[in-house]
């Protein structure tokens, strides 16, 4: 017997599909009629963006006193939105970036889409910080230029640094997935048939001709590309979580928060794109390029993340204990027991226990569960920013100053607003880019692979893999 077997790999790709068949599939959903369907989304997210802007307008008329804002919470809903915002965008680079540095093919089916997601999410997070500064007019003061009055920017202010970091990210990521993007484009712009289209997809595709110096010239733009958004999946929320950590307020002041944040973004980010991913592959057929394994390696990240994260939960009441310090031990037992228990409670709830599930194979597995999953460790990550912000401000080194902070309708329709930027930019994004990444997953298919072809038979065989064989028994 032969200590040779033929061993199936497991296929990244499900269905019997070929070059021709993946590039239909995935060009049909931007080249065939738009579905009325879309026009009735489309129309709700613009629904949505009109509250946004209705919000900013009343908020630019009338001044911050319009949000829940008093003393001591000088700090309300749009940071916290802010920060939410910025960490949902972290999934899109990471998965991009840092897994194709580590070659992980199974990236390829999701990093189109968790790409186009970052960039909206941090276009979501950056209308904050212009419009919670309150003389938005004089916004220009933060960036590094002369202005009139000769002044220049605090630099040894965490909000600059804010500027300096997203901006910077944004740049990097919007670059990474519009180089990805390129051969794509010319793949829609020989498949288009109209002539608006054609002129469209080919001015952006840049004269791409898929020679083998446009490639080599691609891959070395891809991976420096990935090379610099890598170090900027640590740093930007790092240096968010400098916003708080470099003060002195009970319950900010600790050098655990840029791992934290981190590790709390990456969280957030990958539920979010399960979140979108689910609803999209079902909506578009798409479930043989986005399959259950990617499900559940996501769900893997989510529930390793999750412990991390209730790990510095932990960490923190430890700290807060062992530092000696009252403040920030009275802030701590305030957080679990205080008036904003409830908070507290929700967010250890939807973050530290919910992920927990995703031990079981047949969990982690299951659509519908994780679609209910991801959605509540979204909910949760959310509270996570609004107990940090508002509980370490509500309750600061003064009682005689403490006050129970609560929003107002303006906080609430401003957040919910963003969300209509966000799914306005997402359904422009499904109905006329590529939502897969076309020219990375044909890399991944068993024909791309010299090793699989046998050119006597002209067939595609797996991969020949040594198999232990049982010791014969002595008799």
């Amino acid at each position: 017997m032969s200590k040779y077997e033929y061993i199936p790999e497991p296929a990244l790709v499900k269905g019997n599909h070929d070059f021709a068949s993946l590039t239909k599939l995935v060009t049909d959903v931007n080249l065939r009629p738009t579905p009325k369907p879309w026009y009735a989304a489309m129309l709700l997210a613009n629904a949505f963006l009109g509250v946004f802007l209705i919000a900013v307008g009343y908020l630019i008329w009338e001044g911050t006193g319009v949000w829940g804002l008093m003393n001591p919470v000088g700090w309300g809903w749009a940071i916290i939105n802010f920060v939410w915002w910025v960490g949902i965008g972290h999934a899109g680079t990471l998965i991009s970036a840092i897994l194709f540095l580590f070659r992980q093919d199974w990236r390829t089916a999701i990093n189109r889409f968790a790409e186009a997601m970052t960039i909206f999410a941090v276009i979501c997070a950056l209308m904050f910080p212009g419009i919670h500064v309150g003389r938005i007019w004089v916004i220009y003061w933060v960036f590094p230029i002369p202005n009139q009055m000769g002044m220049w920017p605090n630099f040894n202010s965490p909000l600059l640094w804010d500027v300096f970091a997203v901006s910077t990210y944004f740049t990097v990521s919007l670059l990474f997935w519009y180089v990805g993007l390129i051969p794509d484009l010319a793949t829609l712009r020989d498949k288009a048939t109209d002539k608006i289209r054609k002129f469209s997809y080919g001015l952006f595709a840049l004269g791409w001709t898929g020679s083998n110096r446009a490639w080599w010239n691609y891959e070395k733009a891809y991976m420096i590309l990935a090379g610099l958004a890598t170090p900027l999946v640590l740093s930007v929320h790092t240096i968010v979580s400098f916003d708080f950590a470099v003060s002195m307020i009970p319950g900010w002041h600790t050098t655990i928060f840029p791992p934290y944040f981190v590790a709390g973004a990456i969280f957030s980010g990958f539920a979010m794109v399960l979140t979108l991913m689910i609803v999209a592959r079902k909506i578009y057929g798409m479930e043989d390029i986005m399959t259950n394994d990617h499900m559940e390696k996501m769900n893997i990240i989510i529930m390793v993340t999750g412990s991390m994260v209730g790990f510095a939960y932990m960490m923190e009441f430890f700290i807060a204990w062992y530092s000696g310090v009252e403040y920030e031990k009275a802030i701590f037992i305030l957080r679990a027991t205080g008036p904003y228990a409830w908070a507290y409670w929700i967010m250890m709830t939807c973050n530290v226990l919910s992920p927990q599930f995703f031990w079981f194979k047949k969990l982690r597995t299951s659509v519908g569960f994780t679609f209910f999953i991801s959605i509540v460790v979204n909910i949760g990550m959310w509270f996570e920013r609004f107990v940090i912000t508002v509980t370490s401000l509500a309750n600061d080194y003064l009682p005689s100053s403490w006050d129970y902070y609560s929003p107002t309708i303006w906080d609430v329709l401003t957040y919910v607003g963003t969300f209509g930027i966000f799914f306005t930019l997402f359904l422009a994004f499904l109905r006329f880019l590529p939502m897969v990444a076309i020219a990375e997953i044909k890399a991944v298919l068993p024909q791309a692979d010299p090793h699989n072809y046998d050119e006597e038979t002209q067939e595609f065989h797996p991969h020949v893999v040594e198999v232990p064989q049982p010791k014969a028994e002595t008799v």
